[in-house]
């Protein structure tokens, strides 16, 4: 089946195409020019879903499917900061290693080296059925000493329970199980296929 992925970040669509390997998924802007959509919803899944209508409107194509992610993580000693606005906490134009500063210092800042924090995935599938949303969670500690190469985001500093390495250190084989995005495709799979588009539709 073809997806169409709203979204520009090159961190994620790798890895929603490594995870989703057995569906065609293409970014959006593989067929379309690159377009400003303003994330003004309140949670994970309303920008989600903010994301994945505005390229299924731009793609002028009943028949497509486009599936959108929104994420981000919560830190407990930050009052659940940086959130919805994890992309952007350093700035609109902030890199991932700007924003992973910006947690540092600020966990530095209330004296502490690490802090209970938690990933959220929400994924939005967009088409001519409407608008359906899931998520995923990975709990987990932040800490200020950043580990590892891999991964994206605040990959570098993020150790999910019951591991003793970041997921910047951690084999993709393991983050893929453990992983909150790929919990938010499992269950899109199974919204999927209770919803018959998997067997009904197939890729070009």
């Amino acid at each position: 089946m073809r997806l169409y992925l709203a979204t520009s970040n090159k961190g994620k669509v790798k890895e929603i195409q490594a995870l989703f390997s057995h569906h065609e998924v293409i970014p959006y802007s593989d067929v379309l020019a690159p377009f400003e959509i303003e994330e003004h919803g309140s949670t994970f899944g309303e920008n989600a879903a903010i994301k994945a209508q505005a390229v299924y409107k731009a793609l002028n194509d009943p028949d497509a499917l486009v599936l959108a992610d929104d994420s981000g993580i919560s830190v407990a000693c930050l009052d659940g900061a940086p959130g919805i606005y994890s992309a952007r906490f350093a700035g609109v134009n902030a890199s991932d290693r700007d924003n992973v500063n910006k947690l540092i210092d600020l966990l530095k800042e209330k004296n502490v080296t690490q802090s209970p924090a938690y990933y959220t995935a929400a994924l939005a599938l967009c088409g001519s059925f409407g608008t359906s949303t899931v998520h995923g969670w990975m709990h987990g500690h932040v800490t200020t000493i950043p580990q590892g190469t891999g991964g994206f985001g605040y990959d570098p500093i993020f150790i999910p329970l019951g591991e003793t390495q970041t997921l910047g250190e951690l084999p993709s084989s393991i983050k893929a199980v453990l992983s909150h995005r790929g919990q938010a495709l499992r269950h899109l799979e199974v919204l999927m296929r209770g919803m018959h588009l998997l067997q009904h539709l197939s890729a070009p």
